[in-house]
């Protein structure tokens, strides 16, 4: 049994000359990945001879080594780069003195994306190498091994459209049907990459034309909206059916959805497609292309929409039901006649809100293309100035789109974009709908807090869900900036507005880091949006501060360094220029119950953490300690026993009381004081990087940048002393190993 730690090599280096006694034989397993890589046949074989038994070659040869990213064994690392003499070396089990693992699982690079849980088999198959996929093959690698994605090798080689490498792995058993978690088949990927001799060889030996992805489309669905009408017909000469999708699109709409043209054309004359769907593509085709931001173009839609009405009007006629205006296109009603469509031939704006109107009636309004154009279309106008229609428009978009249970944290900053951009341009910004978006904004934050709290799948999809649910609390700050920046210009801010962002308080939302809605107010470093944004959002802001506290934020939130927002403020830098958001936010934290003594994990008061002595003067000027407090410091500083001995509700409030560090605080009226201590003290053999019981190290511990200059201008660390930090740092076992007097030496380096 071995354990797999990946560390950097020129941290090995030193760790191996400082310590030559440990047992660390993964340099030379590094080389013989880096061998592997390079394809360097007589190194590795070199490489290999020097270990003198099975497990160690075992050990070297099937460990995953880190590299940029990407985690592999050499047999995987020789397999993505095609080194067929290194593969054949490494499946060799009589010259390698050991069995490598065929069906090892690492993580690889392809086209900038990870793939998690790939074979020597997938890397060969996804890269092209056809002769090493042989050799594995010969070798005994399942055919069908999956990546995390349920990914197979076959699946790799028809994305890419490797024909030789498709036809020698269904040769040989592999099964063209498999799907991956999306249960996108392999007919799939490459009718929608239009590899037409894949998708022939598949279909001639079997592959299933009429399975679905869980979106309920099928191989037709994606040849179709890429527009290729040779796979389209060769699917349909397989048995392939013109199915609709779960959204109850047919390939042929989704064609017309895509503006592609030729296919549409190619499809409606099929005898199964009946005169109700020709009408309804060209329809759709015409709409498409009066809103599409790639292929517009007024005269073809005008052109198909004739042309759909003709077909309409032609006995037996076929009316158009159930029609109904929706505010956001004007209240705009279909044309129903071939005179109602001539009547707006000339009024390009009337023509975009029909073909926005027919997209919707034949999409249906769950289809999560839909909300796309109309998104568009509003931009469009938003790049005008005309701003009441951008926002209907993008307001129906996130109506639709949150129906359909489709994250719209993008939509929504958006509509911070637009506000800024309306109120630095003197636009009246209406706060009915800021309280619109700020509704859904807050409704977003708590689906991803109960999205997490239930355990996504996968680490990708926490990470996710993470980053959604820091942008939108961004989001609904930069929502609540803007309404005070409104409501200062004489627009009282309504109800409404106000219990959202109660609401938004008390469902006391954090960042990956801990950090609260009011950590991010008062934090300078807080990220604000560049697209008009910044012009009426800055942090810190103490008018969002204000607001926060008022509504029930906790001023003693702690982040997961447990640093409050008292903590975060007193490092504010821009001290001359706006003293008076530093003061305002600290007053108000203050009056809201922070605790001015309570520490972070670093044992730092916020007194402690000031980065300026404005900031500790303004403290200063407010403390006003308790008794309580007093008596809640004495208790940590003397570690005295109070578990089980004081209230409950009492036992956090001593907690953050503590612990207390002593630190010099008179840098400047006793620079020689400290410089003469420091110097002294490593002149006499202090070191350094020696690390107290929170894992700070001296440099760590400084809470001033003279005292920071002092010890780095004295730094000299040996190399010895990086050996031991390393040996620390990964947990290497080094007891009974290295000399005793080694032993102390290696332990004050690291927790």
């Amino acid at each position: 049994m071995y354990f797999r730690i990946f560390i950097k090599m020129e941290e090995l280096d030193i760790i191996i000359n400082a310590f030559p006694d440990l047992d660390l034989q993964r340099e030379r397993g590094r080389e013989i990945y880096e061998q592997a890589k390079q394809g360097l046949f007589n190194s590795i074989k070199a490489s290999i001879s020097q270990y003198n038994n099975e497990q160690d070659r075992s050990r070297v040869l099937n460990c995953l080594y880190e590299d940029d990213g990407q985690n592999c064994t050499p047999l995987i690392i020789a397999s993505r780069k095609g080194h067929l003499d290194v593969v054949r070396l490494l499946l060799n089990s009589k010259e390698v003195g050991c069995n490598v693992d065929k069906e090892a699982e690492g993580k690889v690079k392809f086209e900038g994306h990870a793939i998690e849980g790939a074979t020597a088999l997938w890397c060969a198959a996804g890269a092209g190498h056809y002769d090493v996929v042989q050799e594995l093959i010969l070798h005994g690698a399942t055919i069908d091994h999956e990546t995390k994605n349920k990914s197979t090798p076959l699946r790799a080689a028809c994305f890419e459209g490797r024909l030789k490498i498709v036809s020698f792995l269904c040769e040989h058993g592999a099964d063209p049907d498999k799907a991956n978690k999306y249960n996108n088949t392999c007919l799939m990927i490459s009718s929608y990459n239009m590899h037409e001799h894949v998708v022939d060889y598949l279909l001639q030996h079997g592959a299933n034309p009429n399975l679905k992805a869980l979106c309920g489309a099928t191989a037709c669905h994606f040849a179709a909206e890429k527009g290729n009408v040779n796979i389209v017909e060769n699917l349909l000469k397989h048995g392939a059916e013109m199915t609709p999708n779960k959204h109850g699109m047919t390939p042929l709409l989704c064609a017309a959805e895509r503006c592609q043209a030729m296919m549409v054309e190619h499809l409606i004359g099929r005898p199964e497609v009946s005169k109700e769907m020709a009408i309804e593509a060209l329809e759709l085709l015409g709409a498409s292309f009066a809103n599409d931001n790639v292929q517009y173009d007024i005269g073809l839609s005008l052109e198909y929409l004739r042309r759909a009405m003709r077909m309409r009007m032609a006995p037996p006629v076929v009316k158009k039901q159930n029609l109904v205006g929706i505010p956001a296109y004007e209240n705009r009603i279909e044309s129903q006649s071939c005179e109602d469509l001539e009547s707006i031939a000339d009024n390009p704006d009337a023509i975009h809100m029909e073909g926005l109107c027919i997209r919707e009636r034949v999409m249906g309004k769950d289809n999560p293309e839909l909300p796309y154009i109309i998104i568009f279309r509003g931009a469009i106008f938003a790049d005008s100035l005309r701003f009441d229609r951008c926002t209907a428009l993008w307001l129906h978009a996130l109506e639709l789109r949150r129906a359909s249970d489709t994250t719209v944290t993008k939509d929504l900053l958006r509509f911070v974009q637009v506000f800024s951009q309306m109120f630095t341009t003197g636009h009246e910004i209406p706060l009915d709908q800021v309280e619109n978006v700020l509704t859904a904004t807050v409704g977003e934050i708590e689906n991803h807090i109960n999205k997490l709290k239930q355990g996504p799948e996968t680490e990708e999809d926490v990470h996710m869900l993470q980053e959604d649910l820091k942008q939108d609390m961004l989001t609904a700050l930069y929502f609540i900036k803007i309404s005070l920046a409104v409501e200062k210009k004489g627009q009282p801010l309504p109800d409404s507005i106000i219990k959202e962002v109660y609401r938004l308080v008390h469902l006391d939302p954090r960042t990956a880091s801990g950090a609260s809605l009011l950590h991010l107010a008062v934090n300078q470093s807080t990220p604000v949006d560049d697209f008009h944004t910044n012009e009426v959002v800055k942090f810190p802001c103490f008018s969002t501060t204000k607001l926060l506290l008022k509504y029930g934020a906790n001023p003693q939130a702690m982040d997961e360094k447990r640093n409050t927002p008292l903590h975060v403020i007193v490092g504010y830098t821009k001290i001359v220029e706006d003293f008076v958001t530093l003061h305002t936010i600290i007053v108000s934290l203050l009056e809201a119950g922070a605790h001015i003594d309570c520490v972070n994990s670093s044992g730092q008061t916020a007194l402690d953490a000031a980065t300026s002595g404005v900031a500790e003067i303004i403290l200063k000027s407010q403390s006003k300690m308790s008794l309580k407090c007093l008596a809640a410091q004495s208790v940590r500083k003397y570690n005295l026993s109070y578990q089980g001995q004081v209230p409950q509700s009492l036992v956090s409030f001593i907690q953050i009381h503590g612990p207390l560090f002593v630190f010099v605080k008179k840098i400047v009226e006793d620079f020689v004081t400290l410089h003469t201590i420091i110097v002294s003290l490593l002149e006499a053999g202090a070191h350094i990087d020696c690390v107290n019981s929170s894992g700070q190290t001296a440099l760590d511990a400084a809470t001033s940048g003279v005292a920071e200059i002092i010890l780095k201008s004295q730094s000299k660390m040996s190399l010895k002393c990086l050996a031991a930090q390393s040996v620390r740092k990964y947990n290497l076992s080094y007891q009974g190993q290295v000399p005793q007097s080694l032993v102390s030496f290696i332990q004050i380096h690291g927790p």
